[in-house]
């Protein structure tokens, strides 16, 4: 009885869930968008869509000219969790599982008699089956993977896609995993991949006959010791991991590329982030501020550090002062803004610590200020976010400017990050107002369009220009901002 780990994977889960609440997209191809933009890229694909080559990461564009009849959907976030909580639901009637490593995967845990394959394969047939009863299916599938560990089970998981069962045994290692190409394993992207055939390893028959010390300096540190023993099919404990930072980043629309409008979005990003880090019980020790401007490659980019707090009004208090310094900028004409308008803002929380690790807060005005942010917490959680907010998000708040979005890391918590005034914004359009809105959404997309292609052909060049070569950018930014 080798087997430990049952393995769910929902098959193309954002497309599906639009294919499901949809029944007219059901067997066409989509593929799931952030925004209405011809210059992003998908974030996921129906099946349909992946056997004709459109997959996450492939541009709008791109996807555009391989498949012209492809149906592009907005991502609905809100949606997405919810019909994860009722996956959840479905599988616990049949086995208990474990923590979500992310909105499409959930690893369940084999015990006594579970293991042997006969018993955990109907385990993972009723799964398939419960899916229907409930509702979820057949639109919605997923694929399992049953083996001795977490790590393989992932990995067979995938090797029978989509609506799969893959069971990988001991006795199967390391055959079942020889007709893998070295990126279908968890854990080994391009760079790593890179090393792996610097170091001599081009398949993963090489790779699974490697000896430990190999891989040890092939990753270069104890990770490849680990990598070592879960392709031997060990069961190694789950490592400990401590969140080092939390962060938002957001490409801003047409109408919020100035400095008031860049401003706004950056206050929201941060406000959001020390939601997230109080109700981690985080204080956070650093910000770093990133700013991407049309057309150029200079940035603008703050890195600080500072004594521990978690308030939004202090937190708030630092980004605008180091933002002085870009309005500074655009008022002297130093920055152009109407010629290299901002284009993307990013604000991380940095140096977190436990709030239990520092001592409590003495000053008056300290003490008002998390004060506050406890009430910002309170009214927003029961209300939804941005129900209560500071003045200086008004711009991107009244615009819904950075929704949400699904990370990749953890499922996030409707009552803390789901927003007010898009609860209805994700439903097809029912009346006048509502089409106009859609209608107003797809004029900035064509406005965006063409300011990008005005930015190009328009793009400076020479001694002292925005648009010179990167080595002179980065010496150009501190006499710019």
């Amino acid at each position: 009885m080798t087997l430990r780990c049952l393995f769910i994977d929902f098959d193309s889960f954002f497309a599906s869930v639009e294919q499901h609440d949809a029944p007219h997209l059901r067997g066409r191809p989509i593929a799931v968008i952030p925004v209405a933009s011809d210059t992003t890229c998908c974030i996921a694909a129906s099946k349909e869509a992946k056997l004709q080559g459109v997959k996450t990461g492939t541009g709008v564009r791109e996807a555009a000219e391989r498949i012209p009849d492809i149906v592009f959907q907005l991502a609905r976030p809100a949606r997405y969790v919810q019909i994860h909580h009722q996956f959840l639901d479905a599988i616990q009637q049949c086995i208990p599982h474990g923590t979500a490593g992310s909105i499409d995967e959930v690893p369940c845990w084999l015990i006594g008699r579970e293991r042997q394959r006969d018993n955990a394969t109907v385990i993972a047939k009723s799964i398939k089956q419960k899916l229907v009863d409930v509702g979820i299916g057949p639109s919605m599938t997923c694929s399992i993977g049953i083996a001795p560990n977490k790590f393989l089970a992932k990995t067979a998981s995938d090797m029978n896609k989509p609506d799969g069962l893959t069971v990988i045994e001991q006795a199967d290692l390391p055959g079942a995993l020889h007709g893998l190409d070295l990126r279908d394993l968890c854990g080994i992207g391009p760079s790593m991949e890179q090393r792996l055939r610097n170091a001599g390893i081009q398949t993963v028959q090489q790779l699974c006959a490697s000896t430990r010390n190999q891989l040890r300096r092939a990753w270069g540190s104890i990770e490849g010791d680990r990598f070592w023993l879960q392709l031997q099919g060990f069961d190694l404990p789950e490592r400990e991991t401590r969140r080092s930072s939390i962060g938002h980043s957001h490409v801003l629309g047409p109408e919020l590329r100035n400095f008031t409008g860049m401003r706004s979005v950056l206050f929201k990003l941060l406000a959001k982030a020390a939601m997230r880090l109080r109700d981690g019980g985080f204080l956070a020790a650093g910000m770093a501020i990133r700013v991407r401007f049309v057309g150029v490659e200079a940035r603008f980019e703050r890195d600080l550090r500072f004594a521990p707090l978690d308030d939004t009004p202090a937190l708030l208090r630092i980004l605008g002062q180091n933002l002085e310094a870009l309005g500074r900028a655009a008022d002297s004409g130093r920055w152009q803004v109407r010629r290299h308008p901002p284009l993307s803002v990013a604000v991380t929380l940095t140096g977190l610590e436990s709030r239990g690790a520092i001592c409590g807060e003495l000053m008056d005005e300290r003490l008002r200020s998390k004060a506050a942010s406890a009430l910002l917490d309170r009214v927003n959680e029961k209300f939804g976010n941005n129900a209560l907010y500071m003045g200086a998000m008004a711009d991107a708040v009244s615009r819904n400017a950075a929704p949400m979005r699904i990370p990749f890391q953890h499922v996030p918590r409707l009552a803390l990050e789901e927003e007010t005034a898009l609860h209805d914004l994700e439903q097809e359009p029912t009346t006048a107002a509502d089409l106009l809105q859609v209608r107003m959404n797809q004029f900035k997309v064509l406005a965006e369009k063409t300011h990008r292609e005005h930015a190009i052909k328009h793009q400076p060049a020479g001694a002292g220009a925005w648009g010179a070569a990167k080595q002179a950018n980065k010496s150009l930014q501190p006499s710019l901002f």
